[in-house]
């Protein structure tokens, strides 16, 4: 699927933008954190994004973080979470913020965000604190600031979307962190230790 776009800002308007790639336009929506950082119109942006096909669209996410697009992820997989209501999410609060609500079990403040009611927002505290949890795992999903990825939390993170628990991912992968391995080694050598 399309995982990243590299092009000319056509138009903002949030929460709509157009980027131009190679004489394509896409139209993508994308949160205010993203809007924030976008550069003027006409400048060349790279932003990550999610597809998502429905019978009667396709709708194009964008992300200038990888942080936002995996909360993003996280969030459309909660029942009665749309795409839209996870945007509202990102739009309302940093990544960093929201994992920490989280782990706070704060959901009186989740409720102040547009669109969460009191059970949705009880919902993502019961369905997401194990994420959240007190591993670096949570500390990696935040970020106010678009840092690259390491391998190493890259190679977590392919491990978490391969179903393994994030706490069970850190373990995986502690025996690397200062061995400078590429993410696909890391990957290769915390799956051969699994299996052991």
């Amino acid at each position: 699927m399309i995982g990243r776009l590299t092009g000319k800002l056509v138009l903002k308007a949030p929460p709509q933008l157009v980027l131009d790639v190679s004489g394509v336009g896409y139209e993508i929506e994308a949160p205010m954190s993203t809007f924030y950082r976008l550069p003027a119109v006409g400048e060349t942006v790279a932003l990550h994004t999610h597809l998502t096909i429905r019978e009667d669209a396709h709708l194009l996410f964008g992300f200038a973080t990888t942080q936002e697009k995996s909360l993003f992820r996280e969030l459309i997989k909660l029942s009665g979470v749309g795409p839209k209501l996870a945007l509202a999410v990102l739009s309302g609060v940093s990544v960093e913020e929201f994992w920490n609500l989280v782990r706070s079990g704060d959901a009186v403040r989740l409720t102040k965000l547009p669109g969460i009611g009191k059970k949705t927002a009880e919902r993502m505290l019961l369905e997401l604190r194990e994420k959240a949890g007190g591993s670096d795992n949570a500390v990696n999903l935040g970020g106010s600031s678009p840092q690259p990825a390491t391998p190493l939390a890259e190679a977590r993170s392919a491990l978490e979307s391969l179903g393994y628990k994030p706490a069970d991912a850190v373990k995986m992968t502690d025996a690397f962190t200062t061995e400078g391995l590429g993410t696909d080694q890391i990957i290769r050598e915390a799956l051969k230790r699994a299996v052991r």
